[in-house]
């Protein structure tokens, strides 16, 4: 007889582990919201920008609702709201707080992309930006995803000179030891030779 530490306990255990596995499996499959990589985007003052937000499941949808939040330093707001019927239609925009906002997206082929485009920025646009999604299909799972955007005067130029010139450095460098190494094997070889002919 094993206790509770022995052989006998290890099937339970991987079977605890396999259940927890199938649990977790429709989480990790299911909604999914992405306003993209960067976390702060930049814009200048008087331009338009386009936010993205797209959206993800695996379950399908069905009445989809969604909307975008401004949170700046002294308000809350929101700026759109609408729903997507299914799969084939494009979303419909039920209320919008600002005449400057247009919902970009299209949800039909599958692009799933619910993005906003900003006109005319001013400095008091800068703030937090969620787009947010619920789904009736997924029992009424929601997520979301932030952005934050910075108004500024003029965007400045990044100077990757110095990056240039380390990337040059150490490319020169990995180049140089492969050199020396083939130089290297090369000369082993001919030594060799010369030996086996004498």
């Amino acid at each position: 007889m094993s206790g509770p530490g022995g052989r006998g306990a290890a099937p339970a255990g991987r079977l605890g582990t396999g259940l927890l596995g199938l649990f977790l499996l429709p989480v990790s499959l299911s909604l999914e919201v992405s306003v993209g990589k960067a976390t702060t985007i930049y814009a200048v003052n008087g331009t338009e920008i386009l936010l993205p937000c797209t959206f993800s499941t695996c379950f399908g949808f069905q009445d989809l609702q969604f909307s975008w939040w401004y949170n700046g330093t002294d308000t809350f707001r929101t700026l759109i709201e609408g729903t997507v019927k299914n799969e084939k239609s494009d979303p419909k925009v039920k209320s919008k707080d600002d005449d400057r906002i247009t919902l970009e997206g299209s949800t039909k082929e599958k692009m799933n992309n619910i993005s906003i485009l900003l006109r005319n920025l001013e400095f008091s646009d800068s703030g937090k930006y969620t787009c947010y999604v619920k789904n009736p299909k997924e029992h009424y799972l929601h997520h979301q995803a932030t952005v934050t955007l910075q108004v500024v005067d003029k965007l400045e130029e990044v100077d990757n000179t110095v990056t240039l010139i380390i990337l040059g450095v150490v490319g020169g460098v990995i180049g140089l030891l492969i050199c020396i190494l083939l130089i290297k094997k090369f000369v082993a070889f001919i030594v060799k030779k010369t030996q086996e002919k004498k």
